[in-house]
């Protein structure tokens, strides 16, 4: 098998015709008399617009650029730009965009797709029941992928531009369903689902509702990243939402917090604190634990397992595994589906209560308190008691 290199195409003579050649993605490209300045520029252009394109021959700018061809493009390009930390992140969205883009215009010429076009895909994505909100995020992830196109010489930049002047959906306004705004859980109700939980999943729950932090925060959590020198630690997660901003992130955690996340300390300092793995190893011995059957005659502790399993669990949750594992226990204790994130919802708005909008703020790890406002709820308890005394 060939080894793989990060050195540029050579550079050489074609011996039947004297000319200087390239060889980019399989192709040959003819330069000239072998030996010329003029040919070595042109060898210099060709490679430098190849590995700025990621490495393969750009697509030039024609009339015959379907919306497909252009989406393909536009899907390589996105899946080596949108990383985190050497880590794909999630282009769900964009892929769904685009989806929905091919199936209405797919064989359309892209230099011909206007904003009445553009409309028409948006009312697709109306008719199949997505939210104002959502909409306007994938509508979003086509603009810029006309954005990025123009920005290649691809398409004509009147394109791009004119597409930027349809505004997106406004509330009211639209045929498109609203979602309902994201409220705090009620403790009761996370009390149940913990009883139904695995136990490090339970942890992490209580963790994140005692600290306030994001899913993805819980997820992330390693020894390393704990300074446990104070009476209140501090927690740095390696990554963090606002992180591309030069804003640092620090989590503390009190004495209850502290409790929880002690015995996860006790491993090495670069692994993760809450692992599927762990999880996994807790629920089989507790099986066994329950177990009735007589060792003598039945199947011994892991002799039952497939050896090549499909799937095997990791070495971390994620927000979303950590998500269905609440979703899971939710439907199992019989209350209403909540998600991870009105956690933080519900510990902001218990610190905005007992000591303001400020300490929620910081809390939080925001810059600015009008996004904690969408975090805590008012304490109406507060106007109304106001009102009793002087109304």
């Amino acid at each position: 098998m060939p080894r793989l290199t990060n050195s540029a195409p050579k550079y050489r003579k074609h011996r039947a015709s004297g000319q200087a050649i390239v060889t980019l993605d399989g192709r040959d490209f003819y330069l000239g008399p072998h030996g010329t300045r003029a040919n070595r520029r042109e060898y210099d252009r060709l490679v430098a617009e190849w590995m700025q394109n990621g490495r393969q021959i750009p697509i030039a700018q024609s009339n015959d650029l379907t919306v497909t061809e252009l989406a393909s493009a536009y899907w390589r390009f996105a899946k080596g730009y949108y990383q985190k930390n050497g880590r794909p992140t999630n282009t769900a969205g964009i892929k769904i965009a685009l989806r929905f883009l091919r199936g209405l215009y797919g064989h359309t010429p892209a230099a011909e797709f206007g904003p009445l076009a553009f409309k028409a895909v948006r009312q697709a994505m109306i008719d199949n029941g997505q939210s104002r909100v959502y909409i306007n995020q994938n509508a979003d992830h086509i603009k810029r992928m006309f954005k990025w196109a123009a920005g290649e010489q691809l398409l004509p930049a009147s394109v791009s531009q004119s597409m930027s002047m349809v505004s997106g959906l406004k509330k009211g306004r639209a045929e498109a369903r609203e979602t309902a705004p994201i409220t705090p859980v009620d403790d009761a109700a996370v009390e149940t689902t913990l009883l139904h939980l695995p136990v490090v999943v339970a942890d992490m729950v209580r963790f994140q509702r005692l600290t306030g932090c994001r899913p993805a925060e819980v997820c992330l959590a390693r020894p390393c990243d704990v300074d446990t020198g104070g009476d209140v630690w501090e927690y740095r997660p390696e990554s963090h939402k606002t992180e591309h901003h030069n804003r640092a992130r620090v989590i503390f955690i009190g004495p209850q917090g502290q409790d929880i996340l002690r015995p996860y300390l006790l491993r090495p300092a670069e692994s993760y604190c809450f692992s599927p793995i762990d999880s996994e190893k807790k629920r089989r011995a507790e099986q066994y634990e329950k177990r009735t059957t007589p060792l003598a005659h039945g199947n011994r502790p892991g002799t039952s397992r497939k050896r090549r399993p499909k799937r095997t669990a990791g070495n971390r949750y994620d927000a979303a595994s950590y998500r269905r594992a609440i979703y899971r226990a939710c439907k199992k204790a019989g209350v209403e589906q909540w998600s991870p994130n009105r956690l933080r919802h519900s510990a902001a708005t218990e610190i905005r209560r007992r000591f303001g909008l400020e300490a929620a703020k910081v809390a939080l790890g925001h810059a600015a308190a009008d996004v904690t406002q969408v975090y805590a709820d008012r304490d109406y308890a507060k106007s109304a008691e106001v009102m009793r005394q002087i109304g």
